[in-house]
């Protein structure tokens, strides 16, 4: 009886002279809708972590919540309760509560509108930018420091998927300095695509 012949090593031909494929050779499976949710769901664990140390390095008395009112205010300037209150995308007592402790922390302040004085007008104070301008700076530094990690392959990738990512989720991709007015999902002032 004879022994069935073994299959050919990787090395070896099939015979026509052709060398038999490698496993490790097979072209890599596109990543589906789920590993790429997946990736991103990572990516942005990573992002909201950046920005929950970035604050906590400036100061200890500013909760997430309270920081994303200020760059709201930051980016439009001042601003009306109901206003602030619809780009933050709560009811106006939960915008209220927020102010009440940031003004008294003098992070930000109200005063009447000189165009109509029955209008009361938020903003923030110096030292409310101040604090703005050190976080962000100090985010900025943090994300600088893990990109600097990856290959000049790896950034040309990511930055034209992140991209195309942004434009799929309905947000102007802003170049420079004014992309960093709102921190991820932080105002819902722009339009968005209907699904």
């Amino acid at each position: 009886m004879t022994e069935p012949a073994e299959p050919p090593s990787p090395d070896e031909s099939d015979g026509t002279g052709e060398a038999v494929p490698n496993a490790s050779d097979a072209p890599e499976a596109e990543p589906g809708v789920d590993d790429v949710t997946a990736a991103v769901l990572a990516a942005s664990r990573l992002l909201i972590a950046v920005s929950a140390r970035s604050l906590a390095a400036v100061t200890e008395g500013v909760t997430l919540p309270q920081f994303r009112l200020l760059m709201v205010l930051a980016a439009h300037g001042d601003a009306k309760l109901v206003q602030l209150a619809e780009r933050l995308g709560v009811n106006p007592s939960t915008a209220m509560r927020m102010l009440d402790r940031l003004i008294a922390a003098g992070l930000a302040d109200r005063q009447s509108n000189p165009a109509n004085r029955r209008e009361t007008m938020l903003r923030l104070t110096p030292e409310g930018r101040r604090l703005v301008a050190e976080v962000k700076a100090a985010r900025h530094r943090e994300v600088a420091a893990i990109v600097q990690r990856l290959s000049p392959g790896q950034r040309s990738a990511l930055v034209t998927a992140l991209a195309a990512f942004t434009e799929a989720g309905g947000e102007p991709a802003i170049p420079g300095d004014t992309a960093e007015a709102y921190p991820p999902g932080w105002s819902d002032t722009h339009p968005r695509h209907a699904s």
